[in-house]
């Protein structure tokens, strides 16, 4: 299983479009072949950082999900959103129970 972690920081006045659109590509990847789950939440002690949360059955699914031009679409408007760059983590991993 293919594990990916990722954050932004929305710039002031963004946080409504950021999140929109982050709920939009959370069900829209969803959908994808692979996908197990995907999320987005917003953090306790910082509201304008969104956090994501993916699992993915193999890189192979990963790597399509990442072709797909609404992804792509996605990633590059919601990083004009952001302050600083957006960060991601992609770990494979395996269940222990």
């Amino acid at each position: 299983m293919i594990l990916v972690t990722g954050s932004l920081v929305a710039k002031e006045g963004h946080l409504p479009e950021a999140l929109r659109l982050s709920l939009e590509h959370v069900h829209r990847s969803r959908l994808e072949p692979g996908c197990l789950s995907h999320s987005v939440h917003q953090d306790a002690e910082n509201p304008a950082r969104l956090v994501f949360l993916e699992e993915w059955t193999d890189e192979a699914a990963l790597t399509t999900h990442f072709a797909v031009p609404a992804t792509r679409t996605f990633a590059r408007t919601l990083s004009e959103l952001a302050e600083g760059s957006p960060q991601l983590a992609i770990y494979e991993a395996k269940r222990v129970r």
